[in-house]
Formats: structure tokens, C-alpha cells, sequence
């Protein structure tokens, strides 16, 4: 069994270079702990999603590496990063992880900014005269 199994997750503006080893399921992000880093639970659940699907959460250590966006972004790419990192791990995994989701890349973003506009829907404010 190769020591280390790598996945790069995506979503919105972060990118998380996710790395798996075998250990006994603690997860370093930025180098911190996840309790560390993430204030909020639901983005700590967030993150561990895909280790619960195929019941492997205490079986490898997560070390990521994220940047660009907000917390909930990087959460979803830490997600995204782990799923892919995990079916390199064993390709077994697949059908869990695709039937939750957890493989498949967000492709919401930001909506540009048209002319004439003040953001990318926000119409100046209207006057009759």
C-alpha cells in the first residue's frame, strides 16, 4: 500500500491540495487542527463527510493544504479534495462517494459584474425624473 494518496478539491474561489495517510483519523489544515481552523461545527462535518460515507474516519490522517475564499468554500473544497484523494486510496470507494455527491464539482460562482449595472444584477436606482 503507497503511504500517500493526494486529491486537489475546488470550489468557488478555494483550492485544497488534500493529502491522505494511513494514521488514526486527525485532519491538519493549514497546519492547525480542523478544531482549530474551522470555528463552526457544521463546516467540521462538512470537512469529515466523505471519511463517514465509506466508514474510514479513523483510518487516515488528512493533512490539507487550502487557500482562496471563505470558510464554507474551502470547507467544500477540502471535501471535494478528500473524496478525490480517497478514491485513489481504493477505487471501491467510488459508488458511496458518487451516489452522496461528495465527486462531483460545485460549479456555482461568482456572476460578473455587466455595464450599465452596479453589480451583476443590481440596476441603479430608478427615478421618473
Amino acid at each position: 500500500m503507497a503511504n500517500k494518496f493526494y486529491g486537489t478539491g475546488r470550489r468557488k474561489k478555494s483550492i485544497a491540495r488534500v493529502y491522505l495517510e494511513p494514521g488514526k483519523g486527525e485532519i491538519t489544515v493549514n497546519k492547525r487542527s480542523i478544531d482549530e481552523y474551522f470555528g463552526l461545527e457544521t463546516l467540521k462535518v462538512i470537512v469529515r463527510q466523505p471519511l463517514e460515507a465509506v466508514g474510514v474516519a479513523d483510518k487516515y490522517d488528512v493533512i490539507v493544504t487550502v487557500h482562496g475564499g471563505g470558510f464554507t468554500g474551502q470547507a467544500g473544497a477540502i471535501r471535494h479534495g478528500i473524496a478525490r484523494a480517497l478514491l485513489q486510496a481504493d477505487a471501491d470507494y467510488r459508488p458511496a462517494l458518487k451516489q452522496a455527491g461528495y465527486l462531483t464539482r460545485d460549479p456555482r460562482m461568482k456572476e460578473r459584474k455587466k455595464y450599465g449595472l452596479k453589480g451583476a444584477r443590481r440596476a441603479p436606482q430608478f427615478s421618473k425624473r
